[in-house]
C-alpha cells in the first residue's frame, strides 16, 4: 500500500530514539507480548512462518514459547481477517479496511491489552478507537470466517516434535486423508522428476520432500508448497497433500505440511519413508502418521546413512554445527537467552 515508504522512514526513526532512551527488546517484550503476537497472527491466518520467527524471538528473549503454545490458542482463536490465501482479498484491502489496528481492537477480548511495545504505550492505547471501513474485510468475532483453527500443529510418528499446517488454505476433504507416499530425494530431483508422464502419481498421493529443512535445504528454503504434477493438473486436480521439511510463503495455497521435525538430514522418520509408504493425515486430530511398521522402520533406521557435512569451514561449518530444529525456531543455538553478557571494558 502507499504508506509502505512512510512506515519504513518512521521504523527507522524510532529505533534511533530507543537507542537514545536506552529501550531494548528485553525491556518490553513478555509472555503476554508473545501471546499477543501469536493471537494476531491467527486472526489473520497469517504466514507459517511466523510460527518459526515467533519461536526464535522467544527463545532469545528467553519467554517459554513452544508449539503446543501456537496450537493451544489456534484452537481458541477466529479467523477475522477475510485475506488470502484463506479468505478473498488482499492485504493491500486489509490496510483500507482499516489495518491491523482495527484487527486488533476487534480481537481485544483475547488479547492482554496491558502489554508494553516498542512505542512506549501500551498494546491497548495502540489500537484504541480504531475503526472498521469494510466489515466484509475485517470481520466481527462472530462473522469470523472459521471459528479456530487457522493453524494446526500436527504430530504423530511422522512428526514426533511436530509440524504445521494452515487447514483454511487447503481443500476441506483433505484434513482426513491417507495416500500413498511419492517421494523425492532433494528438490533438484523433485524438479526433474514432477512433470514426467510417467511419474506414478495420482490425485491422492501423498508427495514427500525431503531434505530442504534448516541443514538439508540448508537454511529451510521456501520449497514446502510443492508444485501439481502437470499430468494431474491437466485432470483438474487443484490441491493434494504435500508434506516437506520446509518452509512456505505466506501467500501459497494447499494442504501443505510444512516444518517436519526432525528433519530428514539428521535421520528424522521424515528420511525413512519410501515410494508407496502409506501416509496418513487428520488436522481435526492434530496427527500425521506414517503406516509402517515398527520393525521395517528400525530395519530401514539401521541402513540409513546421514549426509556428509557441506561445509568444512566457514560461515557454512558454523551454521551446520549451531543451528536448530524448526520446532526451536530455526535459530542458532549460542543466540538463546541465557546469563546476562555485561559490556566490555574499554581503556
Amino acid at each position: 500500500d502507499s504508506r509502505h515508504a512512510a512506515m519504513a522512514t518512521l521504523t527507522g526513526k524510532r529505533i534511533v530514539d530507543m537507542v537514545w532512551e536506552d529501550l531494548k527488546p528485553a525491556d518490553f517484550l513478555s509472555a503476554d507480548s508473545f501471546h499477543n503476537g501469536v493471537t494476531a497472527v491467527l486472526a489473520i491466518g497469517g504466514s507459517t512462518n511466523a510460527v518459526i520467527h515467533l519461536l526464535a524471538m522467544g527463545r532469545r528473549a528467553g519467554i517459554a514459547l513452544d508449539l503446543d503454545a501456537f496450537d493451544a490458542l489456534a484452537r481458541k482463536t477466529p479467523l477475522i481477517a477475510n485475506i488470502r490465501p484463506s479468505g478473498n482479498y488482499l492485504m493491500e484491502d486489509l490496510y483500507y479496511a482499516g489495518g491491523l489496528r482495527a484487527v486488533l481492537n476487534n480481537l481485544r477480548s483475547l488479547l492482554k491489552p496491558d502489554a508494553q511495545t516498542v512505542n512506549g504505550k501500551t498494546l491497548g492505547e495502540n489500537f484504541a478507537g480504531a475503526k472498521i471501513f469494510n466489515d466484509d474485510v475485517i470481520r466481527s468475532l462472530d462473522r469470523a470466517l472459521v471459528p479456530s483453527d487457522s493453524l494446526a500443529v500436527l504430530r504423530g510418528n511422522l512428526a514426533p516434535d511436530g509440524a504445521v499446517i494452515k487447514p483454511p488454505a487447503a481443500e476441506t476433504q483433505l484434513h482426513r486423508h491417507k495416500g500413498r507416499a511419492v517421494v523425492f530425494a532433494d528438490y533438484n530431483d523433485m524438479a526433474a522428476r514432477i512433470d514426467a508422464p510417467d511419474l506414478p502419481v495420482t490425485k491422492d498421493s501423498v508427495i514427500v520432500l525431503k531434505h530442504a529443512g534448516p541443514l538439508g535445504g540448508p537454511g529451510m528454503p521456501e520449497w514446502g508448497q510443492l508444485p501439481i504434477p502437470k499430468k494431474l493438473l491437466a485432470q483438474g486436480v487443484r490441491d493434494m497433500v504435500r508434506i516437506s521439511d520446509a518452509r512456505m510463503s505466506g501467500t501459497s495455497y494447499g494442504a501443505c505440511v510444512l516444518h517436519v521435525a526432525p528433519e530428514s538430514w539428521i535421520g528424522g522418520p521424515l528420511a525413512l519413508v519410501e515410494d508407496g509408504d502409506t501416509i496418513e493425515l487428520d488436522v481435526p486430530a492434530r496427527t500425521l502418521t506414517l503406516h509402517v511398521t515398527e520393525a521395517e522402520l528400525a530395519r530401514r533406521r539401521a541402513a540409513w546413512q546421514r549426509p556428509a557435512p557441506r561445509y568444512a569451514r566457514g560461515y557454512g561449518a558454523l551454521f551446520a554445527q549451531h543451528i536448530t530444529q524448526a520446532n526451536d525456531g530455526c535459530d542458532f543455538d549460542f543466540l538463546e537467552a541465557g546469563r546476562k553478557i555485561e559490556d566490555p571494558e574499554i581503556h
